[in-house]
């Protein structure tokens, strides 16, 4: 009779990749989010008619947002 240690099976770590992407689209939201609302009152304080900050500033915030998401997912 052998009286080998009976090796006890490795338990999976959860996997959490989901959270990766859940907290990519909260950034995007967030950085949209204050580009859009900066761009909104930067209008309202200069009293502009046509809403060129908001229009300039939620744009380069999309861009932003890309391209920190495409970072972010390229990333291992």
């Amino acid at each position: 009779m052998s009286t080998s240690p009976q090796k006890t099976p490795k338990r999976k770590q959860p996997d959490f990749s989901y959270m990766r992407y859940a907290s990519m689209g909260t950034q995007m939201l967030i950085i949209i989010g204050l580009g859009v609302f900066g761009g909104y009152y930067l209008d309202k304080y200069l009293e502009l008619k046509i809403p060129v900050f908001t229009l300039t500033l939620s744009l380069l915030s999309v861009g932003i947002a890309i391209y920190l998401s495409i970072k972010d997912f390229l990333k291992k």
